[in-house]
């Protein structure tokens, strides 16, 4: 098939661009955008008006991130994802922290590039709340990853790994004389991720339309 050059000219913006599922409606398998790798010591960020990656920060710490970390496209932590963390944690009137939901992605090969899509099969979550806003970190897996492939649910993952993460994100933005503003529950399981990804990506539709 022949495509116009107009075609190749612009790549799509990775958060308004591409679909938040790898496998149409489902939220079981999801498309991830890959801002940080596990080997950086620089917290990277997208632009949301250009895509482009840019440098948020330099770590403070020398805790580096245990997994992939970025966001699943076409999701928006609004109102509906607010009030399931209002719903899961007992805490009143959360709302969302208006960015794309953030998703950690395990891998038994290392990837030490960002700037990258890839598939990701979801297990569970972090249900955290930064500076009074509902900021879920996704927790899956690398989809078709020969060590990993037999996970089915978050009780499936090492507990030390469940750990890093919650230490990574606990301490990620602290700083010298300022008292931290991130709070973490205990980890919950895939069926309550995908309520959470369903949510945000109808938090989507209502903020950018379809």
């Amino acid at each position: 098939m022949a495509f116009p050059d107009a075609f190749f000219r612009w790549r799509p913006h990775p958060w308004h661009g591409l679909e938040a599922c790898a496998d149409g409606d489902e939220a079981n398998t999801v498309n991830a955008y890959i801002e940080i790798t596990p080997f950086d010591s620089v917290k990277y960020e997208i632009d949301k008006k250009t895509g482009y990656i840019h440098v948020d920060r330099p770590q403070r710490t020398s805790s580096q991130p245990p997994s992939l970390y970025g966001f699943i496209p076409k999701t928006y932590c609004g109102a509906r994802t607010g009030a399931l963390m209002t719903e899961h944690l007992g805490y009143e009137n959360l709302k969302g922290d208006t960015d794309a939901l953030d998703i950690c992605i395990i891998s038994e090969r290392p990837i030490n590039r960002a700037d990258i899509v890839l598939h990701a099969r979801v297990l569970g979550g972090l249900p955290m709340i930064d500076d009074g806003e509902a900021d879920d970190k996704i927790i899956a897996v690398l989809k078709g990853d020969h060590v990993w492939h037999d996970t089915k649910d978050i009780d499936d993952l090492p507990e030390i790994m469940i750990e890093r993460l919650h230490h990574y994100f606990s301490t990620y933005k602290m700083q010298p004389g300022k008292e931290s503003t991130v709070s973490i529950g205990p980890a919950y399981n895939k069926a309550h991720a995908e309520k959470v990804i369903k949510a945000s990506m109808l938090d989507y539709d209502e903020m950018f339309g379809q």
